[in-house]
Protein backbone atom coordinates (compact mmCIF):
# COMPACT_ATOMS: atom_id res chain seq x y z
CA UNK A 1 0.00 0.00 0.00
CA UNK A 2 1.35 3.63 -1.08
CA UNK A 3 1.86 6.48 1.63
CA UNK A 4 -0.83 9.51 1.34
CA UNK A 5 0.89 12.06 1.03
CA UNK A 6 -0.16 15.65 1.32
CA UNK A 7 0.41 17.81 -1.41
CA UNK A 8 0.41 21.09 -0.17
CA UNK A 9 3.31 20.46 1.82
CA UNK A 10 5.15 18.16 -0.53
CA UNK A 11 5.04 21.54 -2.87
CA UNK A 12 6.12 23.75 0.15
CA UNK A 13 9.10 21.21 1.35
CA UNK A 14 10.59 21.35 -2.76
CA UNK A 15 9.93 24.90 -2.66
CA UNK A 16 12.13 25.00 0.56
CA UNK A 17 14.58 22.84 -0.75
CA UNK A 18 15.13 24.43 -4.47
CA UNK A 19 15.19 27.73 -2.01
CA UNK A 20 18.12 26.50 0.37
CA UNK A 21 19.98 25.87 -2.73
CA UNK A 22 20.01 28.51 -4.18
CA UNK A 23 20.99 30.09 -1.13
CA UNK A 24 23.81 27.99 -0.64
CA UNK A 25 25.15 28.70 -4.49
CA UNK A 26 24.82 32.23 -3.78
CA UNK A 27 26.58 32.17 -0.22
CA UNK A 28 29.74 29.73 -2.46
CA UNK A 29 29.57 32.54 -5.14
CA UNK A 30 29.59 36.11 -2.60
CA UNK A 31 29.84 35.77 1.16
CA UNK A 32 32.68 34.53 2.66
CA UNK A 33 32.52 32.22 5.81
CA UNK A 34 32.31 33.75 9.52
CA UNK A 35 35.90 32.31 10.04
CA UNK A 36 37.66 34.80 7.07
CA UNK A 37 35.31 37.40 8.59
CA UNK A 38 36.90 37.11 12.54
CA UNK A 39 40.29 36.60 10.89
CA UNK A 40 39.68 39.95 8.76
CA UNK A 41 38.24 41.42 11.20
CA UNK A 42 41.32 40.34 13.66
CA UNK A 43 43.96 41.36 11.16
CA UNK A 44 42.44 44.53 10.89
CA UNK A 45 42.71 45.37 14.58
CA UNK A 46 45.97 44.90 14.79
CA UNK A 47 46.93 46.91 12.00
CA UNK A 48 45.29 49.54 13.86
CA UNK A 49 47.35 49.37 17.05
CA UNK A 50 50.24 48.98 15.40
CA UNK A 51 49.47 52.32 13.72
CA UNK A 52 48.43 53.86 16.75
CA UNK A 53 51.80 52.79 18.55
CA UNK A 54 53.65 54.90 16.30
CA UNK A 55 51.93 57.87 16.58
CA UNK A 56 53.53 60.83 17.98
CA UNK A 57 52.18 63.25 21.21
CA UNK A 58 51.81 66.58 20.30
CA UNK A 59 53.88 68.48 22.10
CA UNK A 60 52.47 71.29 24.36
Amino acid sequence: MTQIINLRTARKQTARAKGRTLADANAAKHGRSKAERSLQDARTAKARAELDAHKREPQA
